[in-house]
């Protein structure tokens, strides 16, 4: 399994436990984002903590995370950043328009305050 995910009262947690983000496994990171959102969930923290490597499609894989979330009014928070994910994220310019977090933690409460709005 290339994900643990964690259904939890307030929100999906997704945690990528593979060292790459890559073609090979971000299909079924889709896979499981899109059949989140046919199932109502609306937020969802993607943990990229393990991974030291992303390429195109590990981005098109968030950003599809972030879409739906956008369109079920919910909230989208990407969290545990490696220095070369980071670069990368940064390099496309995607951090202007993803909420990002240092970790869980901070993923967590940034999502409670959101919601408590």
């Amino acid at each position: 399994m290339n994900f643990d995910i964690q259904k939890l009262e307030s929100h999906t947690y997704i945690k990528v436990l593979n060292e790459r983000l890559d073609s090979l496994i971000s299909p079924d990171l889709k896979s499981e984002i899109v059949l989140m959102a046919g199932e109502g969930v609306n937020q969802i923290v993607l943990d990229l903590s393990d991974c030291g490597y992303c390429d195109s499609s590990g981005l098109s894989s968030i950003l599809v995370g972030n879409r739906v979330c956008e369109e079920a009014e919910g909230t989208f928070i990407l969290c545990g950043l490696t220095h070369p994910v980071e670069k990368l994220i940064k390099l496309a310019m995607l951090d202007t328009i993803l909420i990002i977090a240092s970790g869980k933690e901070e993923a967590e409460r940034l999502l409670q305050k959101k919601l408590e709005l």
